[in-house]
This record gives C-alpha cells, structure tokens and sequence, in this order.
C-alpha cells in the first residue's frame, strides 16, 4: 500500500511538472492539507481555485450532500470562500445522484457530458473517478484554459484533466477541446 501511495505521490509531481502543459504564466498554488480534498479546479483567469471535498458531518459522509464546493481565493488573501447560488447552479456546481451506499454519480452542471463517480477505493477512502486517457482514474484536479465567453457561457481553449490510474498508480492526464 505504501508503495502504491508512493507511486501516486512520485505520478501527481510528474503530471504538474510536465513541459509543454504549463497552466499559462500564473503560478498555480496547489491546495494541500486537507484531509478531505477530493479535487479541485483552476482556470486561466487567475489563481482563485475551487476545491471539491467529502461533506462529512458528525464523522459521516452526508448522503444527502456528499460534496462540498468551496473557493479558496489565492489571488485575493488566500481566504475560503462559498460559491454563489449562480456558480453552484450554473458552472462549478456537481449534480450528485446516489446510486448505492457509499457510491454517487457526479456530473457538472456546465457540461453535463462526462459522469464521474464518488466511492471508496481499495484504501477505504473516498475518491472520485473517472475515464482520464482512456483509464479508470481517481481524478486529482481540472486545468480550464479559458477565451472569453461570458459569466455563464464561458468559452473554453482546453479542459487539461489530471487524475491516478485506479489499476496501475501511475500518473495519466488528458487535455481536450470542449464540445
């Protein structure tokens, strides 16, 4: 298992450190220390970060609400913040449907096209996954490279998602053009 987690840790350093995929010319802080960090997503504009973490209330997983959708603002003070019911509803926002204990459907709002899963691994723990290149992957963060749009129809380069091959441990990414 220590291995296996090693391997992981040695695959996300990889992935950020690829040439050729550099996030634009911000520096993109990484969200650590938080034990229930599931993903998280930066986009292009500036450094502000969401982070999608487990929802767990009095040491359980909330059924009703498994997730927890909140910014982490590095470009102002560093600050946690809530999203507004517009971000929620129409762009950041996840539609969860149970389908067994201890595993949900996930689907972003803005795109509504590829499904993601919340469940627990091999480890126990709770992960997201999903087809990352073709894999099975627990998905560690979404890169937007963002070209204008508007608020709530935001037009969008590239998708650069980045996530742990569920089998293998190794690192697996895939950039792609938004339908």
């Amino acid at each position: 298992m220590k291995a296996l987690l090693a391997k992981q840790l040695l695959g996300y350093l990889l992935l950020t450190a690829v040439p050729g995929l550099a996030q634009d010319s911000l520096k993109f802080p990484v969200p650590s220390g938080n034990p229930n960090q599931l993903f998280y997503l930066q986009r292009s504009q500036n450094t502000n970060t969401v982070v999608y973490e487990l929802n767990i209330k009095n040491g359980l997983l909330d059924s009703a609400t498994p997730i927890h959708i909140f910014w982490i603002c590095y470009a102002e003070k560093g600050q946690q913040e809530e999203l507004t019911a517009l971000q929620r509803k129409y762009t950041y926002g996840v539609k969860v449907t149970s389908i067994s204990k201890d595993n949900y459907e996930l689907r972003f709002l803005a795109t509504k096209k590829q499904t993601f899963q919340l469940m627990k691994g091999s480890d126990n723990l709770f992960h997201v996954y999903g087809l990352i290149d073709g894999k099975r992957a627990i998905l560690s963060s979404i890169y937007l490279q963002m070209d204008g749009g508007t608020l709530l129809k935001p037009h969008f380069d590239y998708v650069l998602t980045k996530g742990i091959d569920a089998e293998t441990g190794d690192a697996v990414m895939e950039k792609s053009k938004p339908s």
